[in-house]
């Protein structure tokens, strides 16, 4: 397995030759890709055009695009499947993460600015 699914999943292939489908899959089995792609033709030639473009794309479908980085924590995973699934969602986490953030720095910035700790600060200096 490579370092993209040791945590778990399947992803597709960035770099893949046509939606990363096969790529992904030989990557999570730890086959060659050639291999993944001969034994897709040859079902192809078996069972004919329309059962595997079918299976194909389903899976192209399921499956998420493999991370531009390694994940390194349980939280990464989360965002990245919570992403992959749903980016508006995953837009809107970022959004209310970045306005509580925002408020915890208003509430620094109005207690360094008030008077008391002005004179509290003074005091504390001589």
């Amino acid at each position: 397995m490579n370092r993209y699914n040791e945590q778990a999943g399947i992803y597709r292939a960035r770099n893949g030759v046509f939606l990363g489908v096969c790529k992904g899959i030989a990557d999570y089995f730890n086959f060659r890709v050639f291999w993944v792609r001969m034994t897709m033709v040859v079902v192809f030639i078996f069972s004919g055009f329309w059962p595997v473009i079918g299976v194909y794309l389903v899976a192209a479908f399921f499956m998420k695009p493999m991370p531009i980085k390694p994940l390194e924590s349980e939280g990464e995973r989360e965002f990245y499947d919570s992403y992959a699934h749903s980016p508006r969602s995953a837009a809107q986490r970022l959004k209310r993460k970045f306005d509580e953030l925002d408020r915890r720095i208003r509430r620094m910035e109005d207690e360094v600015t008030t008077r008391e700790y002005d004179w509290e600060r003074r005091f504390n200096s001589h």
